[in-house]
């Protein structure tokens, strides 16, 4: 199995009435890294733990695809679909104070696809012991066992929420080196919900991007690096070039002006900035999200 396929309809999840997922439409592709992107608040959470089968939609629905099933289904209360998702939270879900090899094998019994010798080889790798009792583990040995748990899970649909917030830099390096490299050898859908945007762009092949519950883009990685751009020139010179584009942000000294766009930058617009003698760059996939997330031009549709 290389992976499922999820999708969303009209997607609501409300809290008190207040919506965190609100009418959300996304479709996720088998087989892919897909990174879910968004600020403090914007639904990533609400909407991982609804994708696994741990929330009941208020409206809408959430459809996992696989040929296995046949039809697509829906995961809450669905023992068959969700005993093929794993969801990895930084709170680590981890009740109780058992040992970790009771977690172990607890994970092995649920999980069909588990791999008890890719579990060894990480528990190594993040110095955890199996004899350690879960709560005499500091918050970054519990990020880490975490992270073992969701990759040694080789799930079919595999999430992690801010799972490895409480780990140290060089941790979260072996984190990531240790899920491309499982990835490469078993490929999955993989959703990274993360604002740690510029340590796990290399490893995205597709992001989404939410804000206050909607959707503000969702855009195969290269596609969206492509479609940025920072411009500087003359102002008049600029604002007639960027005129049809969606400008993000925008700085002015003098009579020199430099904006951020988000918009279709085929040969023509940039052959005619270059002979106006404006300089364009690359704008990456960082910025990119502080713009979006962060400008009254995030709205629902701007795809």
């Amino acid at each position: 199995m290389s992976g499922l396929g999820v999708r969303t309809e009209n997607l609501t999840v409300t809290f008190s009435g207040v919506p965190a997922v609100d009418g959300l439409d996304l479709r996720l592709a088998p087989g892919k890294i897909h990174g879910l992107l968004g600020r403090n608040g914007s639904g990533k959470s609400t909407l991982a733990a609804t994708l696994a089968g741990f929330r009941e939609p208020s409206a809408g629905r959430v459809l996992i695809e696989c040929d296995e099933f046949g039809a697509a289904r829906e995961p809450y209360e669905d023992a068959v679909v969700t005993s093929r998702v794993c969801l990895i939270r930084e709170s680590g879900d981890l009740m109780g104070n058992p040992p970790v090899k009771n977690v172990l094998g607890l994970a092995s019994a649920l999980r069909p696809y588990w791999d008890a010798e890719v579990a060894g080889e990480l528990m190594d790798k993040f110095e955890l012991s199996p004899r350690q009792k879960v709560q005499k583990l500091s918050r970054g040995k519990k990020s880490a066992l975490g992270v073992v748990l969701g990759i040694a899970s080789r799930a079919p649909l595999t999430i992690f929420d801010e799972s490895y917030l409480g780990m140290d830099v060089p941790s979260r390096n072996l984190f990531y080196d240790a899920l491309l490299a499982d990835y490469t050898e078993v490929p999955r859908t993989i959703v990274l919900s993360t604002h740690l945007v510029s340590e796990v762009s290399s490893l995205l092949e597709e992001v989404v991007i939410l804000d206050r519950g909607r959707l503000v883009t969702q855009s195969p990685v290269d596609s969206l690096r492509g479609r940025g751009a920072a411009i500087v020139g003359p102002a008049a010179m600029v604002d007639e070039l960027t005129a049809d584009l969606m400008v993000l942000a925008e700085q002015r000294l003098g009579g020199t002006k430099s904006v951020t766009v988000l918009g279709d930058l085929d040969d023509l617009l940039l052959a005619k900035a270059r002979s106006a003698g404006l300089e364009i760059g690359p704008v990456g996939l960082q910025d990119l999200f502080v713009h979006l997330t962060g400008s009254t031009h995030a709205k629902e549709g701007d795809r």
